[in-house]
């Protein structure tokens, strides 16, 4: 397992949690995704120390709560560069090795934000509505060689991207939550969980897909 992050130093503690609790070989690795080279080099060291990619989970987003007309375009590019430029250029990097192979999965970490647009977060709607897309074409062209491609699409999550929708307007966080008809927030491990099934051989057969795990705040 290879655990990417922007902080180098907590990738490397959750590769070492993963090899104490589970046995599996990890390592961490530091990089930039919005940076290109930065993100070949990671993955040209994670094939040399662990060989080829077989499974890849996009799942580095970032955001900032606010109206649009308030926002700057160094605000734009930054969520762009992450959220929609970062995962295509992860994926390009990963797809010679699993192409290689003769297969692999591919899971991208979306939003229903990006189904459905979410007020306070439109250009980070945007990126999601285009990591949904990005998926579904390139599942499409990467499909003959064995390659799946699929989206998670999170509601609402209790994570740090959701407590700024807390900071931004305590009334917008309330009348979301009560608006789940499961009336609370998802968890991280029960989106890790739906991603667990994407990558497994449960779920060779399922390609394009977006699957959204909202406890049915959106059912569409």
């Amino acid at each position: 397992v290879a655990v990417c992050d922007l902080d180098a130093e907590a990738a490397a503690k959750v590769a070492g949690r993963l090899v104490e609790r589970y046995g599996v070989r990890a390592t961490g690795v530091g990089a930039d995704i919005s940076d290109s080279a930065a993100v070949h080099a990671a993955v040209e060291r994670v094939i040399v120390e662990l060989g080829q990619v077989d499974i890849l989970v996009n799942n580095a987003a970032v955001d900032v709560i606010g109206r649009f007309v308030d926002s700057t375009e160094d605000t734009w590019n930054r969520i762009i560069d992450v959220n929609l430029r970062g995962t295509i250029t992860v994926t390009r990097a990963v797809l010679d090795s699993m192409i290689e192979s003769g297969g692999g999965r591919i899971v991208h970490i979306a939003s229903d934000a990006g189904r459905v647009g979410s007020s306070g977060e439109v250009v980070y709607s945007a990126t999601k509505g285009g990591v949904i897309a990005f998926g579904k074409a390139l599942a499409r062209e990467v499909a003959r060689h064995g390659i799946t491609v699929n989206s998670v699409c999170p509601g609402p999550t209790d994570t740090a991207l959701l407590g700024q929708v807390a900071d931004y307007s305590q009334k917008m966080y309330d009348a979301t939550v009560r608006a789940i008809p499961l009336r609370r927030v998802a968890q991280p491990d029960e989106i890790a969980g739906v991603v667990a099934f994407l990558a497994s051989d449960d779920a060779a057969y399922m390609t394009g897909q977006t699957l959204s795990v909202s406890g049915g705040l959106t059912m569409v």
